[in-house]
């Protein structure tokens, strides 16, 4: 019965994190420079923009491959809150153009990366053995 919560993990973290790490990739082919701006705007860093591609990819890659999984999820997790509360606040309560949350795709990859933190990534991994895997 086991196996089964590990294979199921190992889709979840595949199919959620492959995702991120897309919106990742995309960003180092793009740049940062949308990131910058808001942060500028905030009043802060911009240097800090550069942290994106710890969370959409350096996080994801290790989530995906099973490796300190618990630390990843963490970092994946506060990726997606900061991109909430410095984008998405103003959406919060909005749909849509097709009914659904507009919000729901980044609060469910922040939801996602919480449950990474709290169960790690099963045993079909890279490292299994770490308390932060």
């Amino acid at each position: 019965m086991k196996s089964k919560l590990d294979i199921g993990l190992l889709i979840i973290r595949i199919s959620i994190a492959s995702n991120m790490l897309i919106y990742g990739i995309t960003k180092l082919i793009n740049g940062v420079s949308y990131i910058s701006s808001l942060l500028s705007d905030y009043g802060l860093p911009t240097l800090l923009s550069y942290g994106v591609y710890v969370g959409e990819i350096l996080a994801p890659i290790l989530i995906i491959i099973g490796y300190r999984t618990k630390i990843a999820g963490l970092v994946f997790a506060l990726n997606c809150l900061v991109a909430i509360l410095m984008v998405q606040l103003p959406n919060f309560f909005n749909l849509n153009e097709f009914g659904g949350w507009y919000v729901g795709p980044i609060v469910i990859y922040f939801i996602f990366g919480l449950a990474m933190f709290f169960t790690g990534a099963g045993k079909i991994a890279l490292s299994s053995n770490n308390k932060w895997d």
